[in-house]
């Protein structure tokens, strides 16, 4: 990654641990990605599935009110994708071809997730787990100051 500001998709698994888990390494990535102004992009099919996988009676543990408000602030705090290109790659898991599309058509420079081996090599852009993330964001630059 760049000194810049990265570009980056974040799959499913990252934001539904880091609900799960407050503090934990997917928690801490994602505080990071505000703290240091990354762009998180996304598309309708994208937020569907956020929302699709919260509502699973396995997470119902975790606060509706408190999914939805880190749902809210990556989309304030994000991009959404128009017009997202299709990838006829092969794909592992083909729940994860959104995920590869936007990071492509967004022009992404990371996607973020805890399956590694889902998605395949080569596609332009880095795929990180969370605590890789974590440590590229931290000793790239300091965190922008509160308010700005």
């Amino acid at each position: 990654m760049t000194a810049t500001a990265p570009r980056l998709v974040l799959d499913t698994n990252v934001l539904i641990s880091a609900l799960w888990k407050p503090g934990s390494v997917p928690a801490r990535a994602i505080d990071a990605l505000f703290a240091y102004d990354a762009c998180v992009l996304y598309d309708a099919r994208i937020l569907a599935e956020y929302c699709a996988v919260l509502s699973r009676p396995k997470f119902k543990k975790i606060d509706p009110t408190r999914a939805a408000a880190l749902i809210a602030k990556l989309v304030a705090h994000g991009e959404e994708v128009v017009d997202v290109r299709p990838w006829p790659g092969a794909m592992k898991d083909e729940d994860d071809r959104s995920f590869v599309e936007v990071a492509l058509t967004g022009l992404a420079t990371v996607l973020v997730t805890g399956n590694l081996r889902d998605y395949p090599q080569d596609l332009g852009f880095e795929v990180l787990p969370p605590a890789m993330l974590l440590g590229t964001l931290v000793s790239a630059a300091p965190p922008r100051p509160f308010g700005r």
